[in-house]
């Protein structure tokens, strides 16, 4: 009787050693960095600005550096001013896979939807921005890399919704969303952000001058505001 309960009690404890092992790896893979790190910011001119010296890419690389012996990170931005999505699939061998990054953030969008209404310029139907962006992100979830996400940001800031491209920015927004849950990406939905902060601090309802310069692209506010909405994915 005694061995029947001694050996009870060391399948009961191995269980329980287990199920901690499982809960403390599942904490551990969830973090989003590790110790060696190589962060692509892959999009368009907000992308391509945003390596400037208050950039927000800039900003993240700064803040990552403070965490040195913690981890160690070599930021990356690949912006290119006009992309598309479509931009991104033909340039994503060179500018992201062959440089084995660890994390890519897609930030992606604005001209999808911008370039409808610009002269000489087409945009991108909804169909092949869904399939651009799962296109994307398969390419590089294959290299074991993790993907975060970014939702279109603005093409105007007025408060009230009135800014022409809202409902198409609203749609493409809707259609990330969905791409990152039906891809596992980790969702970064700048839009919903940007939306929310822009009805608390645009009183006047005016079109620019308060996250943008020129309603599409970063002013140093709107830098520090992406820039820490990334952080706090990236320091999970």
């Amino acid at each position: 009787m005694r061995t029947i309960v001694r050996v009870t009690s060391i399948i009961f404890y191995r269980s329980i050693f287990l199920a901690v092992a499982l809960i403390i790896g599942c904490a551990v893979s969830a973090h989003f960095l590790q110790k060696e790190n190589r962060i692509i910011f892959f999009g368009d001119s907000i992308t391509q600005l945003g390596v400037e010296p208050k950039g927000y890419v800039t900003i993240i690389q700064d803040s990552l550096r403070a965490l040195r012996g913690e981890i160690n990170a070599d930021v990356i931005g690949a912006g290119i001013s006009g992309n598309k999505v479509t931009d991104l699939q033909k340039r994503l061998q060179h500018d992201v896979l062959d440089k084995k990054p660890t994390v890519v953030v897609i930030y992606i969008g604005v001209n999808d939807v911008w370039h409808y209404s610009l002269p000489n310029l087409k945009g991108t139907p909804k169909e092949e921005f869904e399939a651009g962006l799962k296109e994307i992100i398969a390419a590089v979830q294959n290299t074991g890399a993790r993907v975060i996400l970014c939702t279109p940001s603005v093409i105007g800031e007025k408060r009230d919704s009135t800014n022409p491209h809202d409902a198409m920015l609203d749609e493409y927004s809707r259609i990330s969303r969905q791409v990152a849950r039906e891809t596992g990406s980790t969702l970064c939905d700048l839009r919903d952000a940007f939306t929310q902060y822009l009805r608390l601090h645009n009183p006047n309802n005016v079109e620019r001058g308060i996250l943008t310069y020129d309603r599409v692209h970063l002013n140093d506010e709107g830098n520090r505001f992406v820039a820490e909405r990334l952080l706090n994915i990236l320091k999970e």
